[in-house]
């Protein structure tokens, strides 16, 4: 049987990274969108959006840093300096358990609340917006159908 030597560049696309470049696609427009809205709106980043929308859907607005660094897709150096800056402008602090001295919490604010209540409608309407307008691209309709379809 012969063998056929193909560099990686020659092989043909699966169509599972075929599905997953436009995934990817449809992310990338998508976080842009919202993050630019989020930002000039309410003066927070998508990440920062995200961990008080965590945060305020916990019990008792407050989560473990590992697990909020799970839920929003960081690490735990990234949600430690997240939550600083979240602390520098009053929406969230961190909090030592006091059952377990190492353990240390994310505890969202009154101001961070408000804050997130307030950029709720922005994030939904961003969010619907962005995923129409994907819908209606050629490029991405099959995935954005996909996405709405498995719900």
């Amino acid at each position: 049987m012969a063998q056929t030597n193909l560099s990686a560049d020659a092989l043909p696309a699966s169509s599972d990274q075929a599905v997953w470049s436009k995934v990817l696609a449809l992310h990338t427009r998508v976080e842009r969108k919202l993050t630019q809205s989020l930002q000039r709106a309410h003066g927070i980043g998508l990440s920062e959006y995200r961990a008080l929308a965590d945060l305020a859907q916990a019990d008792d607005g407050e989560l473990r840093m590992q697990e909020l660094a799970d839920r929003i897709g960081l690490n735990q150096s990234s949600v430690t300096r997240l939550v600083g800056r979240l602390d520098a402008v009053g929406f969230a602090y961190r909090d030592v358990c006091t059952v377990d001295g190492r353990g240390v919490y994310a505890v969202i604010t009154d101001e961070g609340r408000d804050r997130y209540n307030a950029a709720r409608g922005t994030y939904a309407e961003v969010l619907a917006s962005e995923l129409d307008a994907a819908g209606a691209d050629p490029q991405l309709a099959g995935v954005v159908q996909a996405l709405r379809n498995a719900l």
